[in-house]
């Protein structure tokens, strides 16, 4: 499985340094420190002709990225190592409503906050469900179970602890997030290597603004005809809601939501909260009276939400994930 070195990365990425969190006046993207391939060949269910990738600059502000990734052929991590790494991972999933997948705002700002406490990221550019997959729905949730297995196969390279590798992801890749933490053993794809005869399911999981639920008035109407198509049975829906399929081994949950979210209402981590409860699965929630839609940790300076990963980090800490 090779990686792709600093010098062929997407681009248009900055080199910005990682300076500690809590000093930045605003959030900066980094490069990755490599690119890792999910599959050694072509995807699962590939059509005959793949996407062709494309990257959107949506930014109009010369100094502050933010870039969305479309039409993904070659689904793939980007990997942030912390300067004094402490074992902990987290596989982070953007969102950008299963028709593109952010970079910026949603992975690559991430990365440094949480190398800051010595927590190596994997960015998964997962593959976009309506662009000619025969395994439609479940090809996100591939790539997720394909990640978690490949970084606990390379733990030893990368200097982790296999045992403490965690998911977070962001509107649908929250989605993408908590189907993985509900639906981690069941066989989207066939094995292909050793890598495939290892766990999926999180230490922990953090679905963060997630869309949940296919089933309207609740499910977020792009997400869900980007991944189920345009007219969905009730089967289908039911199949891909995660609130609905929470089995008794899932992992710990930490939710985030803005009660004024217009794009994925506030009722879709209502819905999963509700579904851990009734299965004893620990879940710590934090709902927020502002904040709208797609904020993550840029779009909420000064307003109560922007604590939301510094919550997230003591959790995790308290879950195990690392230590002070």
């Amino acid at each position: 499985m090779a990686n792709v070195d600093r010098r062929t990365m997407m681009a248009g990425a900055l080199g910005a340094a990682a300076v500690p969190a809590l000093a930045r006046a605003e959030p900066a993207s980094r490069d990755p420190d490599a690119m890792i391939r999910l599959w050694p060949g072509r995807p699962p269910g590939s059509p005959a002709t793949l996407p062709v990738e494309q990257i959107v600059e949506r930014s109009t502000d010369p100094a502050m990225h933010d870039r969305a990734m479309t039409r993904i052929a070659a689904p793939r991590m980007a990997l942030f190592r912390p300067a004094k790494p402490n074992g902990a991972a987290v596989l982070i999933t953007p969102g950008g409503g299963y028709a593109r997948v952010v970079i910026d705002k949603e992975g690559y700002e991430l990365a440094p906050l949480l190398a800051d406490r010595g927590i190596t990221s994997f960015v998964l550019f997962y593959r976009l469900p309506a662009d000619g997959w025969t395994t439609r729905p479940d090809a996100p949730l591939a790539d997720a179970q394909r990640a978690m297995r490949l970084i606990r196969h390379r733990a030893a390279e990368f200097g982790i602890d296999p045992a403490r590798v965690a998911a977070m992801g962001f509107s649908a890749g929250g989605h993408v997030c908590a189907d993985l933490a509900a639906r981690f053993s069941a066989p989207v794809y066939a094995p292909v290597d050793a890598a495939d005869r290892l766990p999926a399911r999180p230490m922990l999981a953090a679905p963060i603004y997630p869309v949940v639920s296919m089933s309207l008035p609740n499910a977020h109407p792009g997400s869900r005809t980007n991944l189920l198509g345009d007219a969905p049975t009730a089967e289908l829906e039911r199949a891909h809601s995660p609130d609905r399929n929470v089995p008794a081994d899932a992992p710990p949950c930490f939710l985030v939501h803005a009660e004024d979210d217009e794009t994925v209402p506030v009722a879709n981590s209502l819905l999963l909260r509700q579904a851990l409860r009734d299965r004893g699965i620990p879940v710590d929630t934090h709902l927020f009276a502002e904040g709208g839609h797609g904020f993550g940790i840029r779009r909420i300076a000064g307003k109560p939400a922007a604590a939301w990963p510094e919550l997230y980090l003591s959790w995790a800490m308290s879950r195990g994930l690392f230590a002070a």
